[in-house]
């Protein structure tokens, strides 16, 4: 459609166009990267506020 090429050759040519990942240096999934840290941000300030909470009626 209007001379374009097929959206699944747009993305591997743009994906070959990338430089090769360094070990340890990616996370593959960006919206699980963003999820997990979320999550772990979460658990520390509930911990933090529950620890607070004790310490202030101990």
């Amino acid at each position: 459609m209007f001379h374009r090429k097929p959206l699944e050759e747009r993305i591997a040519e743009r994906q070959a166009k990338l430089p090769p990942l360094k070990e340890g240096k990616h996370f593959e999934h960006g919206p699980a990267k963003f999820v997990f840290v979320t999550l772990l941000v979460v658990v520390v300030v509930t911990h933090l506020v529950g620890l607070a909470i004790v310490m202030h009626f101990a």
